[in-house]
């Protein structure tokens, strides 16, 4: 029964004090360097005119999204290995559950039309001004968080309506719909999967819209004779190229994880797909872009 529920179990990094506060320290230490490095991007981009482009507009709000993602994770795994706790109330893993679908799937809609800009960027030159306006700017990312928006309010109402009755272990260091289904006793596994499988659709389109996308793209910079040009197209690429990689390789890779895969295997994969990216994003956009550099 869903309302005997109070709290849930979530899975730790370690069992002993002295790994519980290595866990904490590396974590601080993680969080930390993501929140330097993309407030450092934001306001870079925010103070500097110089950047006031579409490029720089989505990477802004890409540095936004990424600094929420990681902020709804890692805390609270942060706190519980600081306290020697595991528990996270139902209304809080409600909340996660929520915020990290609500963040990563407006992240992975936003680097979709970032591949969208670089295409029109490079292909179509000279409609880039008509085609990614300003108010046409505003609305692809609005339209990506709105998207973000619904599919975290569908599967945050699907799962949590379902009927809890397997426990309130979640085999997770934070809230995550697959180890949530686990514990539901639903024999309807149409509502237990429909919507997952319609996400599954939704972002293979996606990808197969970015790959397009980016086939286009090299097809047109290897035919730029300068060694200059393609020198400069590649490199307002490839860092966009690099975190797009990242970010679907590590979720594909924590989708297709077999479901007996064991606890800590889980958790390092976990940590690649939730952690990793958004930590590491700032430096990738950050390491061929000297505009960037210079603004910082």
């Amino acid at each position: 029964n869903s309302s005997s529920i109070t709290q849930f179990l979530l899975l730790a990094f370690a069992d002993t004090r002295e790994l519980q506060l290595l866990h904490f320290w590396l974590f601080l230490g993680i969080y930390l360097a993501a929140l330097l490095g993309n407030s450092l991007i934001i306001i870079a981009i925010a103070c500097d005119h110089h950047l006031h482009t579409p490029m720089y507009f989505f990477l802004l709000n890409l540095s936004l999204l990424d600094l929420g993602s990681i902020s709804i994770t890692v805390p609270k795994s942060m706190t519980n290995s600081l306290w020697d706790t595991r528990t996270i109330s139902y209304s809080g893993c409600v909340a996660q559950v929520f915020f990290v679908l609500f963040l990563f799937g407006a992240e992975y809609s936003l680097l979709t039309i970032m591949s969208y800009d670089r295409y029109v960027a490079i292909c179509k030159p000279l409609h880039y001004r008509t085609l990614l306006g300003a108010r046409a700017c505003v609305h692809m990312a609005a339209a990506a968080w709105g998207a973000g928006f619904l599919n975290a309010l569908l599967h945050t109402a699907n799962t949590f309506s379902l009927p809890l009755c397997q426990g309130n272990a979640v085999e997770q260091f934070f809230c995550e719909i697959p180890h949530l289904l686990r514990l539901s006793c639903s024999r309807s596994y149409l509502r237990k999967y429909g919507l997952l499988v319609v996400c599954v659709l939704v972002i293979f389109g996606c990808f197969v819209f970015i790959v397009v996308s980016y086939v286009q793209i090299f097809r047109v910079v290897l035919r730029i004779p300068s060694v200059q040009g393609r020198h400069k197209a590649f490199s307002t690429c490839l860092p966009q190229l690099a975190v797009i990689s990242l970010f679907i390789s590590t979720g594909t890779f924590a989708a297709l994880k077999p479901p007996l895969i064991s606890p800590s295997l889980d958790l390092v994969v976990s940590f690649l797909y939730s952690v990793f990216p958004p930590a590491v994003n700032p430096l990738i956009y950050s390491f061929r872009n000297r505009q960037l550099k210079d603004a910082v």
